[in-house]
């Protein structure tokens, strides 16, 4: 567990990262470094958003799984790493 929060603050350290969520398989939000409504709005939004993504990439081909997503807009950057565990 050491080592996810080294990671964890490493990330939060870069330049420009306003945040961290780190959410279960049902998208609950589990650790967080933003407020708590935030954290909820973003984690819900973003689960409803990566389930679909992810049922797209298995419609172009049933063995692809989506293993990283980034979503960039002029003033902001999102970055996603979904995983089993």
């Amino acid at each position: 567990m050491a080592e996810v929060e080294e990671t964890l603050k490493q990330i939060q350290n870069q330049k420009g990262v306003q945040g961290i969520i780190v959410v279960n398989l049902e998208g609950i939000p589990i650790k967080s470094t933003m407020d708590n409504s935030t954290t909820i709005q973003y984690a819900g939004l973003m689960h409803s958003f990566i389930m679909k993504a992810r049922s797209t990439m298995r419609d172009i081909n049933s063995l692809n799984d989506l293993t990283f997503l980034r979503i960039c807009s002029k003033k902001n950057e999102i970055m996603v790493a979904p995983d089993k565990d």
